[in-house]
């Protein structure tokens, strides 16, 4: 099948295929945060989450609109607003789903499986009822549409480089603030001894609400990322749910490492198979793929060291 292409243009077919993998990488990283913040640190499985990135897609959507309509002047700033309005949105309605839900079936994964697919047959049907059930787009301002020309036959889209450019410093965040801050440090105190550390005084009730709230609003980001690649609809979350869990699975849980290799290494592989295949064949040979690899290591790529 190469007979008609020659090395140059190989060459370049590959690099704008690695290029869109880099893409599909960085929405799968930004899904993939925040879930291995509440499945790998919590135990809980959120059958919801692509619901929460949806509510972040839907909400840019509105302050597109919004802006376009009553502050045109400010409209090439209307993204930035967005992504931080989205975060907001879906994290306080993950803290609330987490006082009012989640909270009463921490240590029962099995049940929190259950309740949170039946929350997101609700949120998708309150999405179908306030925006109705056809796809909506999102205009980018200016400074978003168009390509930077890396050759004479490679362009990058430049609202691709900008969703890698939030990728990569929210990661850098998320890092820190796992690692490197207080609150990093009294949520994996919780999820490693909940006793011990309630014993030592911290709150962990809070601690839960807040680290569920962190994930869901990296959800919500992660829907205003979605927004320049894709329409938004009622159920554009369940197209992602799958893959983002087998990113954490993959990846190993808890592991932060694990996850951004395991989100490259996915969507790279997927990226690349769509050139020679379908894209639905390409999907399931990367699930067979991982599949056969868990099998050999079930505890994914990395895995932490804890000392006993």
């Amino acid at each position: 099948m190469f007979g008609d292409y020659s090395l140059g243009d190989l060459g370049a077919i590959f690099a704008m295929q690695g290029f869109a993998g880099l893409i599909l990488f960085s929405v799968y990283l930004l899904m993939a945060l925040g879930l291995a913040i509440i499945f790998g640190q919590m135990g809980v499985i959120n059958m919801a989450h692509g619901e929460f990135m949806i509510l972040g897609a839907y909400v840019t959507y509105l302050c597109s609109t919004f802006f376009q309509s009553y502050l045109p002047g400010l409209f090439p700033i209307s993204f930035f607003v967005a992504m931080g309005l989205a975060f907001l949105a879906s994290g306080a309605l993950g803290m609330l789903v987490e006082w009012g839900l989640i909270r009463f079936l921490y240590k029962r994964p099995l049940d929190t499986l259950l309740a949170t697919w039946g929350l997101s047959l609700i949120l998708q049907q309150a999405y179908r009822s306030i925006f109705g059930a056809r796809e909506v787009g999102v205009e980018l301002p200016a400074w978003l549409i168009g390509s930077v020309q890396v050759t004479d036959t490679i362009e990058v889209p430049i609202n691709g480089l900008f969703v890698m450019a939030v990728t990569l410093l929210i990661t850098g965040a998320v890092a820190l603030l796992i690692f490197r801050s207080r609150f990093g440090q009294q949520m994996r105190a919780v999820m490693a001894n909940r006793a011990m550390a309630g014993a030592v005084g911290i709150d962990t009730d809070k601690v839960d609400r807040t680290t569920f709230g962190l994930g869901c609003g990296i959800a919500g980001v992660a829907g205003s990322a979605f927004t320049m690649i894709g329409s938004t609809g009622p159920t554009s979350g369940q197209l992602y749910i799958v893959d983002t869990f087998l990113i954490v699975v993959f990846g190993g849980a808890a592991s932060l490492v694990g996850t951004i290799a395991s989100a490259f290494s996915i969507s790279q592989t997927q990226s690349t198979l769509e050139f020679f295949l379908s894209g639905s064949m390409a999907k399931v040979l990367t699930l067979l793929a991982v599949v056969g690899i868990l099998m050999l290591r079930p505890q994914g790529l990395f895995t932490l060291k804890v000392r006993r």
